[in-house]
């Protein structure tokens, strides 16, 4: 049986599992099964236009694509949870071969990107996972996970800069590009909340056996966050350093032999000012020990709300990326995207985006390419 058909089955013994457990309850305390699932998601679609110039074969390109993500919650108990997230793709975008840029400019999963995920042969399903919460008391709390994560989940959260269906949608400003953090893919989590601190960790196991689609051989993941949530004055600040590594299944610089290890450090920090404006950084560097591409990451914006035009649901996002090379072809990259999001309603939202990116090659290793792109994105999230 394939490996796709054992996670199909699993949902289904998952699912009849809890419908059997949620109707014992149910008999004892008149609690519906209906009260104990939420199902919500997010549907976008988005069409992006770029103009390079420098290399002689560049051309203007465009494309669009749509992403439907829907999400099953379950809850069991007060401090036991199921989920389910899926993931459907209808086109690339410009996130193609042929894109002359190095960066993708939409962070989404896009349809092939939810195929054949990690080299595991399972289409559409990107995360099933179960959680239980140890409430020790009010302000001190500890959830355990384990199942089908995304280390994005728990690592390198920002309140600007970490949602490519609202906020921006360059993979620069999204999470650190040197991060290398994981998703999809099977593994545990804890989140250990005391007060303004927490503790999140995440182990995962990449890939199958044999070569998955990224020409890696299967490694394991590791990453821990300590952050701190500040009330102040201002607003609300959180404030996150990040370290994270892999095994030694990457290849060294000179592509001969694949024995390195991947280890990264980043600072990911957000803060209001007021009741308009914010502003967020992030700082990563990574270990160049193996092939990396990027080595280190330097990016910062502001986000203006719509308060300041009488409209509290809209907002403006300015993003700004430096990107230095590692060992590999590319010298740097700079970055700036700036985007309105107008809200809608509580359902619906349109974003215009405008990016300007600028890559740099190593003598004899590339020709340097710089344009714009400009895009309009519609979300809905239910």
């Amino acid at each position: 049986m394939k490996k796709q058909s054992w996670i199909v089955l699993a949902t289904v013994c998952i699912l009849g599992l809890f419908v059997l457990t949620a109707n014992a309850q149910e008999e004892d305390s008149g609690t519906s099964i209906m009260d104990r699932v939420s199902i919500g998601g997010v549907l976008a679609g988005a069409y992006q236009y770029a103009s390079p110039t420098g290399p002689q074969e560049a051309e203007d390109e465009d494309g669009g694509a749509v992403v439907f993500q829907p999400e099953v919650d379950i809850t069991l108990t007060e401090v036991d949870e199921i989920f389910f997230k899926f993931g459907f793709g209808a086109g690339n975008g410009l996130n193609v071969e042929e894109y002359p840029f190095v960066l993708a400019p939409w962070a989404a999963n896009l349809e092939d990107d939810v195929k054949d995920i990690n080299g595991r042969d399972r289409d559409y399903l990107l995360t099933a996972w179960y959680k239980h919460t140890f409430q020790f008391s009010d302000i001190n709390a500890l959830g355990l996970t384990g199942g089908i994560i995304d280390a994005t989940d728990y690592l390198d959260g920002n309140a600007y800069s970490n949602d490519e269906f609202t906020q921006f949608m360059n993979e620069a400003l999204v999470n650190a590009p040197n991060g290398f953090f994981p998703s999809f893919d099977i593994g545990g989590a804890f989140e250990w909340e005391i007060g303004p601190v927490s503790v999140n960790g995440v182990v995962m196991g990449i890939g199958d056996t044999g070569e998955n689609e990224d020409d890696t051989t299967p490694y394991n993941f590791f990453g821990v966050q300590l952050a701190y949530k500040a009330d102040t004055s201002l607003g609300e600040g959180n404030y996150r350093l990040i370290v994270d590594g892999t095994t030694d299944d990457f290849m060294n610089a000179e592509g001969t032999s694949a024995e390195e290890s991947l280890m990264c450090i980043v600072l990911s920090f957000d803060q209001q000012f007021g009741e308009i404006v914010g502003g967020w950084i992030r700082f990563g560097t990574q270990d160049d020990s193996a092939a990396v591409d990027i080595e280190s990451c330097y990016s910062g914006g502001i986000d203006i709300n719509g308060k300041l035009w009488n409209r509290e649901q809209d907002n403006i996002g300015i993003g700004y990326a430096n990107l230095q090379g590692g060992n590999q072809d590319i010298d740097s990259i700079q970055l700036v995207e700036a985007y309105v999001r107008f809200g809608l309603n509580d359902t619906f939202a349109l974003t215009f985006d405008i990016q300007y990116e600028d890559d740099s090659y190593k003598s004899g290793a590339g020709e340097d390419v710089s344009g714009w792109i400009g895009g309009v994105r519609a979300t809905a999230e239910f």
